[in-house]
């Protein structure tokens, strides 16, 4: 009879025990643009060197809370702040008339302060006749009289008055009661209002020529350059109002360059000379620009080590030049010694030991030495 054992049925696992044992996944944090932040890198103290570091992102809002995106950025360094005058202070045309309006507006005035005079009777009689006026019954000197002679001297004192004759490489800065009004850059002969105060500005290619200035090379040698400076005023009103006086500020501009930018010596080749040109040339500019100034090029035109370096250098120099000397000499001596020790031995002249060999060596050296020293300048 066989006996049946019935099969033992696995047992069904607790949803709660799977949940125990088994492994759960890393929970993690997935915004809108699908960035994935797991949790324990957020809640970190103490984070490893090795970990990776996470890009910028934008962490989007949470869905139905109501957040704005926040952006994160990294901290940036603060820009160098830039020299500049006041951002309103710019060369504009000022307003002008032809010379021949001024020339009018004069002869205008001296006309009527003559016809006044013929009118109150006070004109010569040669130049009533000179000028063919007829006779008339004087009016004497009243107050309509003195009110012509105001306004007709009033009207030729300003067309005389306002006549101007603009150069070429010239312009006129133009203020009036402490109010930059414009600038004039006409030639010729032209009329401006005599109540404006006139700065008159060179603004020709202009070429200044630096005396010496101390300066460094790459290795930090102190030298002595002179530098030749090729600019001109591109804005007048920033170059005559903007600073106390833009030539001097030229100079301290080239000195500050000089003193940022390794200066090639001499000797150093024409690739260096010409990158170091170029770097000052863009530093005085970017420098002088604030205040109007066009600088077309800074170029170094002679280059000098400093007194106190020059005279190191030239000691070294002779103390070089010296042991060289020095060194000849002696292969001199050396050379002629041997020569001479040898042709006595292999032409059998004498027989020497060790001994007296060395004596021999020591006698030719010492007198080489006296020799070449009595000849040697």
């Amino acid at each position: 009879m066989t006996t049946t054992t019935p099969s033992t049925a696995a047992p069904t696992p607790d949803p709660d025990e799977t949940d125990v044992l088994a492994p759960r996944p890393a929970r993690l944090i997935q915004n809108e643009s699908t960035t994935e932040i797991p949790v324990h890198l957020l809640f970190r103290d103490d984070p490893e060197p090795s970990a990776v570091r996470l890009a910028p992102a934008v962490v989007a809002r949470r869905q139905g809370t109501g957040e704005q995106p926040r952006l994160r950025r990294p901290a940036a360094a603060r820009p160098r702040p830039v020299a500049e005058v006041d951002p309103g202070l710019a060369e504009r045309p000022a307003r002008v008339l032809p010379g021949a309006a001024g020339v009018f507006a004069g002869a205008c005035g001296a006309a009527g302060c003559a016809a006044t005079s013929w009118w109150a009777g006070v004109l010569p009689p040669l130049a009533v006749d000179a000028l063919g006026l007829p006779a008339s019954v004087p009016a004497g000197l009243g107050p309509a009289q003195w009110a012509a002679y105001a306004g007709a001297g009033a009207l030729g004192l300003f067309g005389f008055g306002g006549l101007a004759r603009g150069r070429t490489g010239r312009a006129w800065v133009l203020g009036m009661f402490g109010r930059y009004r414009g600038t004039v850059r006409r030639t010729g002969l032209m009329w401006v209002n005599p109540l404006v105060l006139r700065r008159r500005v060179d603004v020709r290619l202009r070429h200044w020529r630096s005396g010496e200035m101390p300066a460094s090379d790459r290795s930090g040698v102190a030298l002595r350059v002179v530098v030749l400076v090729v600019w001109r005023v591109r804005d007048t009103a920033r170059a005559t109002l903007g600073v106390e006086d833009h030539e001097t500020y030229l100079r301290e501009c080239v000195e500050a360059a000089l003193a940022r930018v390794p200066v090639a010596t001499p000797g150093s080749g024409t690739g260096a000379v010409e990158a170091s040109a170029e770097n000052l040339s863009r530093l005085v500019a970017a420098d002088a620009a604030a205040v109007g100034l066009e600088v077309f090029t800074v170029r170094p035109v002679r280059v000098e080590y400093a007194p106190e370096v020059a005279a190191a250098m030239n000691r070294r120099r002779i103390a070089a030049l010296d042991a060289e000397h020095r060194a000849s000499v002696l292969s001199s001596v050396v050379d002629s010694v041997e020569d001479t020790v040898t042709r006595l031995t292999v032409r059998g002249l004498v027989e020497l030991d060790d001994y007296e060999r060395k004596a021999l060596v020591k006698d030719l050296t010492v007198a080489f030495c006296s020799g070449r020293g009595e000849t040697s300048p």
